[in-house]
């Protein structure tokens, strides 16, 4: 043999024979059970199906009997391993940042940014974090009742005062033709124009796919006014619809508190860019130009440069507000991450403000970069647009169809309401005294979360259970499952809002996850709080109201829950009312 070889087989020999031990160390490890089905899609359509038709627990559980309590899957073209369970809640919520990230899937990451807190991990995290909480803590946020009451009243004045019946409603409806993609798809949240849909997602496609292949169609949207038309059926003289007022309000609840905008032109092209950046968040990553992915991922652009717009305005604002208090007399201390702004700012002028607490001097660089900045406040503003007018619409449903809660909320309610001067705005204290009405709501989140499932990253191999979950894999919870399982609710069907009487003492760690858990609770958790109570206090004090039409309780997932027909209601303003809308 020629001496070169040998030399050569002789320095390789030992590094392939390392090779296949550690890869039979590893391979010792196995994958969960479950396929991973077609690249990219996987189970994906099976699931968006499943929640559009309000069976997507039926759909876990079946996967649960088949593969057991852990399984891998494709979910939203990522390889993902699912797990449930009080222990695997607290595994998720309690591993540290070196082995778990809170990243979403690609989908929803290619539209928020990858400085988004979901993005992050380790050092990054916390101080992202850390700067978000400076704002949303409630010592600070206690500061905001009051402005978060006015836009409820202002709210109730202009969509409910004199209007007799309004539909809560947000799902569309598709035309019963033979070829639906070809005569258009009408939203009773946002109409839509006949849309011409290029094949294979015509008339052909199979029934069963044809709903899911439509969830990736970019739709037009409009004024939450207009009346239905097309296959929309109006049932009465009104077309105002609870839950696009819902969203509404938390919207304008937003502009005021994270951008300082009130009512105008520039606050309608905001809503209308997120709200179509909204409609894909949950969908294929496939960007082509007729996908929904596509038309979010524009509409997220266009968001972004109205936040660095108004970034550049605030940040002018500052340097304005500096230079002269610099010729009044002389600067504070540079705020840092622990001290709470010492007067009410908006979200990202709160975010400019803070500097590096090691640093004593105004030159300090900021805490956040403009991106960090940018991705976060659109991270906020996803947050918040969805669970606190989701659970305000089905509360409104609740109070509807159960006297005995509502003839409860309505006693503390009016109790908080007889000490209030005429116009008085809500403080803290008046909402710390909601208690039964925060439990109802705490219920209604456990039967009923807005949030089905989340999402983490594996930054490293993880063993769980007994199998491996490969770095870079996702890993999908549900929260339905543990809060419907009996071994930890009795009789978890049944509407018991004393569970949450004392919630550290009856409800087990990491078995409520309606807002994660542990050091990964949300941040906007008190935000969404003050959000409920305020307009809770305000509706059930001001108006009565009935279910029109169907009474049932069935609702999908888009991917929050919402009444799949419609669910008007009838309103009636009350004679005698204990609040007045200034």
């Amino acid at each position: 043999m020629n001496p070169a070889i040998y030399f050569t087989l002789l320095l390789f020999i030992p590094a392939i024979f390392l090779f296949f031990i550690k890869g039979s160390r590893r391979s010792t490890k196995r994958l969960p059970p479950g396929s991973l089905g077609i690249p990219l899609i996987g189970q994906s359509l099976g699931l968006l199906y499943a929640m559009r038709k309000n069976t997507a627990e039926r759909w876990v559980q079946e996967r649960i009997e088949k593969y057991g309590s852990i399984s891998k899957l494709t979910l939203f073209g990522t390889p993902t391993v699912m797990i449930h369970g009080q222990a695997a809640n607290k595994f998720l919520f309690t591993s540290d940042s070196n082995t778990l990230s809170n990243q979403q899937p690609k989908s929803i990451m290619s539209i928020l940014g990858n400085r988004c807190l979901f993005a992050l991990s380790n050092d990054d995290h916390k101080r992202v974090r850390g700067a978000l909480m400076s704002f949303l803590r409630p010592e600070v946020l206690k500061q905001y009742v009051g402005k978060i009451d006015v836009q409820v009243r202002m709210h109730l004045e202009s969509h409910w005062q004199g209007k007799q019946q309004i539909t809560v409603c947000h799902r569309y409806e598709i035309d019963k033709t033979t070829n639906p993609f070809l005569t258009g798809v009408h939203d009773w949240v946002s109409r839509s124009s006949p849309t011409w849909v290029p094949y294979p997602f015509r008339g052909t496609t199979p029934p069963i796919i044809r709903p899911i292949l439509m969830d990736q169609i970019p739709r037009k949207r409009t004024s939450s006014q207009e009346a239905p038309s097309g296959p929309c059926k109006p049932m009465g003289k009104f077309y105002l619809r609870v839950l696009p007022l819902m969203k509404t309000l938390t919207f304008n609840i937003m502009c005021s508190l994270l951008f300082g905008l009130e009512a105008g032109e520039r606050k309608d092209r905001l809503v209308e860019c997120f709200q179509e950046m909204m409609g894909g968040m949950w969908s294929v990553p496939i960007n082509l130009p007729f996908t929904r992915f596509n038309g979010s991922l524009r509409a997220s652009s266009r968001v972004q440069n109205m936040i660095i717009q108004l970034i550049n305005e605030k940040r002018m604002a500052l340097q304005q507000q500096q230079q002269q208090s610099d010729h009044g007399h002389q600067l504070s201390k540079a705020s840092s991450l622990s001290s709470p702004p010492q007067q009410q700012q908006d979200l990202i002028t709160s975010l400019l403000s803070i500097r590096d607490e090691d640093n004593n001097n105004n030159n300090a660089a900021a805490v956040l970069t403009e991106n960090e900045i940018v991705d976060n406040v659109r991270l906020v503003m996803v947050a918040g647009y969805d669970t606190s007018s989701v659970l305000i619409t089905f509360l409104i449903r609740l109070l509807a169809k159960d006297p005995v809660v509502y003839a409860s909320i309505l006693d503390e309610q009016e109790e908080i309401a007889k000490s209030k001067a005429s116009g008085e705005l809500l403080t803290w204290e008046d909402l710390a005294k909601m208690k039964y009405t925060w439990r109802v709501a705490m219920e209604t989140l456990r039967m009923l979360s807005p949030v089905f499932g989340g999402f983490r990253k594996a930054l490293k191999d993880i063993e769980y259970g007994g199998y491996l979950i490969p770095k870079g894999w996702q890993i999908f919870w549900s929260a339905s499952l543990t809060h419907m399982d009996e071994s930890i609710f009795p009789e978890p069907s049944k509407f018991e809002p004393s569970r949450f009487d004392n919630q550290v003492s009856t409800v087990p760690p990491y078995s409520f996850v309606a807002f994660g858990g542990g050091p990964r609770i949300c941040p906007g958790y008190e935000f969404a709080r003050i959000e409920t109570l305020t307009a809770i206090h305000y509706l059930v004090t001001r108006f009565t109201w009935k279910l029109c039409g169907s009474t049932d309780d069935t609702f999908s997932r888009d991917p929050m829950p919402v009444p799949s027909q419609g669910l008007p209601i009838e309103i009636e303003p009350k004679k005698k009312s204990y609040t007045t809308i200034a």
